[in-house]
């Protein structure tokens, strides 16, 4: 039954009062934020409720609002699993169907925090120049009317509009997903969203922009596989309850956020979040050792035939590969926090990739990779090009992601990439199919169309290695690719070596 009127659940708990409005009510929310707010909630009280805000489906709303606005969280391992129900919702809805409820509460003096998981997709930027993409219809539609916004910036930028109509209260955005200094880039894309309106109305909200908002950066960690009926069964078996909308998760989990909140927080601390100055250097950790890997170990996976990350790093070539991606290529663009041990950092990465009991699919750390490995890729493989290091790992990485999801002609990737999603696919398939070899395809895709930046754009090296590790992946398969990588990265570290030596 849903939640009454009083503000009881049916099992007699309190309903706490919002004080979090979060756009973005899928998986990795309610195993993580909404996981910190509750025991911040359960250690120090507050009115830190969560009302969580589905943008578009109401399959998620509608289940949490038959459970009473609870849900399982199932913690899975080789050993075992745990079971833990978040109380920190207060209500949840769907933009889409009530949006002028949305544009309501974003201006309630209530809401002192908006967090956000939308994906990086969710933010509407072009990936090439990192500037909002006002070629979407969204975007369109929402610079010409201040109701029913369809975007996630549009949304935020006409909340804000009627929160400073309403008095202006303070307001802190805190993007939680992984975009490169979150923060930074979340503040930036509202600001030019609102510059782009008349100036009647963008120079007020500017100035308010400027006194009242705060934009913090975070860094978020935690893996969360799709929900299955598999876990579905799991949580009947041992707590009797029918859930339809369990969350599985791996038991890791961090969040590390800079302190910079116009009108308070929860005591997140108590859940065992990190208040740092230091998230930009967590962020490139995450964002290059983890994620940048990760993509590695799904891509080759994907192509060697494995579906789950665990299967794709039980392959010896591919731990090889993704132990050289991280420590040789990706480690040396990174500022490590102070107190991380990168050792100890590395052995627990190869520990989670290797639950077996999560089952992980190589087909969702795939998907959206024309996104992703915007973020991941060009700044470490450049620093090494401008030393005069040819990145193979990288390039391999790359070349297996355009073979996933853009294969030459007469090629089969195989199902799991063909179940990679990617707001590129389209694209790359039709420069796929003009193309005659991987050379072709590389000059095209990343050269021409700048898939990873104009900047990298500019080595044609670099475009040249990804091209023809791409023909090695089309005739020979996902272990001779990786092999040839480690024999050139081999070869070039030993000639570095020998010119130190000398």
């Amino acid at each position: 039954m849903g939640t009454s009127s009083t503000g009881i659940r049916a099992d007699g708990a309190a309903v706490p009062n919002p004080g979090i409005l979060h756009l973005g009510l899928g998986n990795f929310h309610r195993a993580h934020q909404a996981v910190y707010t509750d025991r911040a909630l359960q250690a120090a009280g507050g009115d830190w409720g969560i009302l969580g805000v589905s943008p578009r489906s109401s399959t998620v709303v509608d289940a949490l609002r038959a459970q009473d606005l609870r849900y399982t969280v199932v913690e899975v391992s080789p050993e075992g699993a745990e079971f833990q129900v978040p109380g920190a919702l207060s209500e949840v809805f769907v933009a889409r169907q009530e949006p002028e409820r949305l544009l309501d509460a974003l201006a309630a003096p209530a809401t002192r925090i908006v967090t956000l998981t939308v994906t990086e997709n969710g933010y509407t930027y072009s990936p090439s120049t990192g500037r909002l993409d006002t070629t979407d219809a969204g975007i369109r539609h929402d610079l010409t009317t201040t109701t029913a916004p369809h975007s996630t910036i549009g949304r935020l930028v006409r909340g804000l509009q009627r929160r400073l109509s309403a008095g202006g209260a303070p307001l802190t955005v805190l993007s939680c997903d992984n975009l490169a200094e979150n923060g930074r880039h979340t503040a930036e894309l509202v600001r030019e969203f609102a510059s782009l309106l008349p100036a009647t109305e963008s120079d007020d909200l500017l100035a308010y922009l400027d006194a009242a908002v705060t934009f913090p950066s975070s860094m978020v960690d935690r893996i969360v596989p799709a929900t299955t009926d598999h876990y579905r069964s799991l949580v009947l078996e041992a707590t009797g309850f029918a859930d339809a909308v369990p969350v599985p998760a791996e038991p890791f989990t961090q969040w590390v956020i800079e302190d910079d909140f116009a009108a308070g927080r929860p005591q997140w601390e108590a859940g065992g979040a990190v208040f740092s100055h230091e998230v930009g250097a967590y962020e490139q950790l995450k964002m290059r050792l983890l994620n940048g890997t990760h993509s590695l170990l799904a891509y080759l996976g994907a192509l060697s035939g494995a579906s789950t990350i665990p299967a794709s790093r039980a392959q010896d070539f591919i731990a090889d590969a993704a132990h050289a991606v991280l420590r040789d290529e990706y480690l040396p663009s990174v500022s490590v926090p102070s107190g991380v041990d990168v050792d100890v950092y590395e052995a627990q990465l190869f520990v989670r990739w290797s639950n077996s009991a999560l089952g992980h699919k190589t087909s969702q750390v795939g998907s959206d990779g024309s996104v992703k490995l915007r973020q991941r890729i060009p700044e470490p493989a450049m620093q090494l090009l401008d030393a005069g290091r040819m990145p193979h790992h990288l390039a391999l990485t790359v070349a297996a992601y355009l073979t996933c999801v853009a294969p030459l002609k007469g090629f089969d990737p195989g199902q799991d990439a063909a179940l990679m999603a990617d707001p590129a696919r389209e694209l790359l398939r039709s420069l796929a199919d003009a193309s005659a070899s991987g050379r072709q395809l590389a000059t095209r895709a990343l050269g021409e169309h700048h898939l990873l930046g104009h900047e990298l754009a500019g080595y044609g090296a670099f475009l040249d290695r990804v091209g023809d590790l791409v023909d090695v992946l089309h005739a020979d398969g996902p272990r001779a690719a990786a092999r040839d990588a480690a024999a050139a990265s081999r070869a070039a570290l030993s000639t570095t070596v020998s010119e130190r030596i000398s």
